[in-house]
């Protein structure tokens, strides 16, 4: 799910540019510019590519609102290199994106109108503190819908259980073919005190 957002400072807005996984609530990418040009999300897009670099990114649904950052061609374009599902909210509707605005709305509660830390100066003030936050976000913050651990936390836990599943299965084992076999062993339900609301 990706959204924009922005930042005003002394010298003008900053934009913002965030895109969430919504299964974990971690924020994979991000980006601070001066402009709401389309490499502001683009970038965004590019380190949350690089996040999960690791990952099958083929049916993956982006979701997104219908700004022109996330409907112009070289971003669509990049959608489809890495074989994902562009999905773009319905005029009016300002609930389908209700994840992505949560996370702005939090961005500019605990960061941006914290009293502690702003007023912001500059875009590359926004920028390092944005940095900070995210990481503090992703690492250390407990968050109620994934069962009050950090997402990056919440990920390791689904990943274990994955694993620790495929492995206990005796028809997953596939030493012929040299690899294990995942599918229908994901589920949240083994995750003890982790809330799948």
């Amino acid at each position: 799910m990706a959204d924009i957002t922005y930042v005003p400072t002394w010298s003008g807005f900053a934009y913002a540019a965030f895109v969430t996984d919504v299964f974990s609530r971690r924020i994979l990418g991000w980006r601070v510019s001066a402009t709401l040009r389309s490499d502001l999300a683009l970038d965004a897009l590019e380190m949350a590519i690089w996040t999960r670099q690791h990952d099958d990114l083929a049916g993956l649904i982006h979701h997104s609102d219908r700004g022109v950052q996330y409907l112009s061609i070289r971003y669509t374009e990049r959608l489809e290199q890495e074989q994902a599902v562009t999905s773009v909210g319905s005029r009016g509707d300002s609930y389908d994106n209700a994840l992505a605005e949560s996370v702005n709305g939090l961005y500019k509660s605990e960061l941006i109108y914290n009293e502690h830390e702003g007023p912001w100066r500059t875009v590359e003030d926004v920028e390092l503190a944005t940095l900070s936050w995210v990481h503090w976000w992703n690492t250390e913050r407990l968050l109620e819908p994934i069962g009050y651990v950090p997402p990056v936390e919440f990920e390791q836990i689904w990943r274990d259980t994955v694993e620790t599943n495929a492995l206990s299965r005796p028809e997953s084992r596939s030493i012929g073919t040299g690899g294990t076999d995942h599918r229908g062993c994901g589920t949240l339900e083994p995750l003890v005190g982790v809330s799948s609301e």
